[in-house]
């Protein structure tokens, strides 16, 4: 979608008075990729922002390339949509993680085709929900929001060719792009004894030696030789049948079988001499008079594992044993997968090829489960539509449910077997007479040319190279950042001028830019803090709705740490009465811990100014038996929880921190995380306070709980 052509009118612009004080502005831009949000595109006269003297923050400057957040998602599926991931497996939209990877499509010359993606983002919200339904019986949920590719290009699921914002969406008959949805059958256990049976049946008739030989002996009598050995290229399958034969009784020893050439992998073997094993594993491998339906799913993951092979989408197993390859029919039949037997070539050898396109080859492995990834892998093949995507009805569910979705690199996934678009990735609002509410969600000011203004201060003689704070009044990786790509150019002129700097944010998208920081770190100090407020799932959907999961902000703490930065994580602030439980604090901190955190910081809520009837207005709608307490904590224009409060939190808070081992070393003052390599002992403006009293910044504007 081009922005430009999205932008508003004279007239719309001016019904908001306060952007009068814009004398910089560009333009106001809406798009139905942010449905409901306004970016207003400014020339930024300066971008380093000195902290007033008075102010408690621990920090003298900050860079702030958005005012506003447009952190609640506009798109979403239902958390049970099918996600194909890139090893061409499927998982639900619901278990698919930040730093997970996908299958997406990118336009490659004239055709497009499957690439993997990586998962930058993952984001829920409540909205009105719709179901899509295509000839070929796939179904979808999502909001009206949401963007399917179709052939006549990107359309959404409910929306206006004209009158008002238009937009394409989707009719009766218009095609999606795609495979479809899978057969959706029941997927029988790979823990069964069946399935085993199965799997060990497939590949050692497939690929693997049982020998028995009989060795006269001089003296009279005979030797008997047992042999099993089973020698592949790939070590997924084969520590599978070690398990598996293990699982029975058999063990194997493995060892080295050929070493790699220029032509050919390494390959390891494992095999077992003893009589007994020779014995067993004939038994395991006796073709059944009535396969059961793991059987025959674990034969065809055991034959595809030996003998089969998946290239441009083409699913083949081949064999020269015509016993085999009937019982691979028959295991195809059985799951409606259609088939066709090719003709044997000169050597013997003839192959059963999968009909029916990539939905009928991802029904192959969504049953069968084969173990070995590089097979299963769907990049590079041409998109193509073989089921019959029309749409048949677009229907209302006549509620709101819970749903999610995803920001990728390619902008796109595959959800359901079609092609899905994604997202990408408050009180300084009162000055332009918006509120610090709604209008912080919805009006969001973009500094467009921060880098450029950057640079030219940042070569300033007077600039003394004190350390900078980004992520303390907006999250300088919110959804928008996914689009303007701001945080990069930053970077880049704080590192080349020397400057140290610390971020602190609650998107998962800083995990786009991690290499570039792990660069930066090299030659400046780099403090990194993720925001991490809340550790029950429902107390954090209602009071976060829009924001990353726990879950996938706690795994981008784990990816700083595998980037080699440490990373700090806030626990700010911390509610009282919701979230100040002595449970819920040691659960945060073990979590914290466990991702990998290098410390934790803490604060109780700070309401400031207009913010503080709009935190209310929440509690009142979740929480109404609170209100009393809140408002004697927060009467007039008391701001932050009283002392005696925040003492009594900072003696249940240490003795946590402690234990867990996250009390703070040589920390930023800013962030709190340990300074990099590159230059401890960057300036500081002020002294940290003692914890649980700094109000520091913002991680995340836009929600209720991120307010200091």
């Amino acid at each position: 979608m081009r922005w430009s052509g999205q932008e508003l009118g004279v007239d719309q612009v001016d019904a908001l008075p306060g952007l009068a004080r814009l004398n910089n502005l560009v333009r106001s831009v809406q798009t139905p990729e942010f449905a409901g949000i306004t970016f207003h595109e400014v020339l930024a006269k300066s971008a380093l922002n000195r902290v007033p003297g008075q102010s408690m923050m621990p920090f003298g400057w900050t860079i702030n390339p958005y005012r506003g957040c447009s952190h609640a998602c506009v798109y979403c599926l239902e958390p049970s949509t099918a996600i194909m991931m890139a090893d061409g497996r499927t998982k639900a939209l619901s278990d698919v993680e930040v730093g997970d990877e996908v299958m997406g499509t990118r336009q490659i010359g004239q055709y497009r085709k499957y690439v993997e993606t990586i998962v930058l983002a993952k984001w829920a919200t409540r909205k009105a929900a719709y179901r899509i339904r295509l000839a070929d019986g796939t179904v979808l949920v999502a909001s009206g929001d949401h963007r399917f590719l179709t052939e006549r290009g990107w359309k959404y699921v409910t929306g206006a060719m004209a009158g008002g914002p238009g937009r394409p969406y989707l009719t009766v008959d218009d095609r999606l792009i795609g495979f479809g949805a899978m057969s959706g059958r029941p997927v029988p256990s790979t823990a069964s004894d069946d399935y085993r049976r199965g799997y060990l049946t497939g590949m050692i008739r497939g690929d693997g030696m049982m020998l028995r030989r009989i060795h006269p002996r001089a003296t009279g009598g005979a030797l008997v030789a047992h042999r099993v050995r089973l020698a592949l290229a790939d070590d997924e399958a084969l520590s599978r049948s070690r398990r598996f034969l293990e699982h029975f009784g058999v063990m194997t020893s493995q060892f080295r079988f050929t070493p790699a050439t220029a032509t050919r992998r390494e390959m390891a073997a494992i095999r077992t001499s003893k009589s007994r094993d020779f014995d067993a594993v004939g038994a395991i491998i006796e073709w059944p008079q009535d396969p059961a339906e793991a059987w025959r799913a674990g034969y065809l993951a055991g034959i595809f594992d030996a003998e089969g092979s998946c290239a441009r989408g083409v699913l083949r197993i081949s064999n020269s044993d015509d016993v085999v390859l009937t019982a691979v029919e028959r295991s195809l039949s059985h799951f409606d997968i259609p088939y066709v037997r090719e003709p044997a070539r000169a050597n013997g050898v003839s192959s059963v090829r999968v009909r029916g396109g990539l939905r009928a080859r991802n029904d192959f492995f969504s049953i069968s489960r084969p173990a070995i990834k590089r097979k299963l892998a769907l990049a590079g093949t041409t998109v193509k539509t073989m089921a019959d995507l029309r749409v048949v009805s677009v229907e209302p569910l006549g509620t709101q449910l819970e749903m999610l979705d995803i920001t990728t690199s390619t902008g796109d996934f595959i959800a359901n077997g079609v092609v899905s678009h994604n997202c990408f990735a408050r009180p300084t609002h009162s000055y332009l007479d918006l509120d610090a509410g709604d209008d912080f969600d919805r009006q969001i000011i973009v500094k467009v040319n921060v880098a450029e203004v950057l640079r030219r201060e940042l070569a300033r003689p007077s600039w003394r190279h004190d350390s900078v704070a980004l992520g303390t009044n907006t999250d300088p990786y919110q959804r928008a950042e996914g689009r303007y790509e701001l945080m990069p150019g930053i970077v880049d002129e704080l590192t080349a001028s020397g400057t140290p700097f610390s971020v602190l944010t609650k998107g998962t998208l800083l995990r786009r830019d991690l290499p570039k920081l792990a660069a930066a770190a090299e030659h400046v100090p780099v403090d990194l803090a993720m925001s991490i407020a809340i550790y029950d799932p429902e107390l954090q959907q209602s009071i976060e709705p829009g924001t990353p999961s726990t879950r996938a902000r706690l795994a981008t703490v784990t990816a700083v740490r595998e980037a080699g930065l440490d990373c700090a994580v806030f626990l700010m602030p911390i509610l009282p009465y919701l979230t100040d439980t002595r449970a819920h604090l040691d659960e945060a901190l073990r979590q914290a811990k466990a991702a990998g955190a290098s410390s934790v910081l803490y604060t109780a809520l700070h309401l400031r100014g207009a913010v503080k009837p709009w935190f209310m207005q929440w509690l009142e709608r979740a929480h109404p038996e609170l209100v009393p307490k809140y408002r004697s904590m927060y009467y007039g224009t008391n701001a932050y929880a009283p002392k005696e409060y925040r003492r009594w939190l900072g003696e249940r808070m240490q003795p946590l921190i402690r234990a867990h081992g996250l009390a703070r070393g040589t920390e930023d003052p800013v962030t709190g995380g340990v300074r990099s390599s590159a230059g401890r002992g960057g300036k500081r403006t002020t002294p940290p306070r003692p914890a649980g009293e700094l109000p520091l910044g913002t991680a995340a504007p836009g929600d209720p709980a991120m307010l200091f």
